[in-house]
């Protein structure tokens, strides 16, 4: 299924993300979303909207030196935030123990995820993709495909 959304400024982000939480909370298959876009896009901005409506209470930033932010949410589940533009190769991904988060059945939100395209490849996973498109009104353009 594809859902589409458009955010004219940052307080539309509040209401879609919320719009996309309750879509994957009902689509259980998918529990790794790959967000897609260029950078400055708002990935990092929508993924704090999507933790907060979880009520994810920590700063939520991300993790490009760290790799992986986790948190919890309101319901005591962990939310894993990662961000893959900054690895130097792809033995930091399985260094990581990807598999451990990824096969955990929590939510995984990943940034630049075309850095582990390889990785992603060779899993068997159910992932979701979230786009996000920048237009000539400097409205995002959102995808989410499940």
């Amino acid at each position: 299924m594809t859902y589409n959304f458009i955010a004219k400024n940052l307080d539309d982000l509040k209401h879609i993300s919320s719009e996309i939480n309750s879509i994957l909370t009902n689509n259980k298959e998918s529990n790794v979303i790959l967000f897609e876009g260029g950078m400055g896009a708002g990935k990092t901005t929508l993924i704090r909207a999507l933790c907060h409506d979880r009520g994810v209470t920590d700063s939520v930033t991300s993790p490009t030196f760290a790799i992986v932010n986790e948190y919890e949410g309101a319901d005591k589940e962990a939310i894993y935030h990662f961000d893959f533009y900054r690895i130097e190769s792809i033995r930091e991904v399985y260094d990581l123990g990807y598999e451990t988060y990824f096969e955990s059945g929590s939510l995984c939100l990943i940034e630049w995820p075309e850095r582990i395209s390889a990785i992603l490849e060779e899993e068997e996973l159910s992932v979701g993709t979230l786009t996000i498109e920048v237009d000539d009104n400097d409205h995002r353009i959102i995808t989410l495909t499940i």
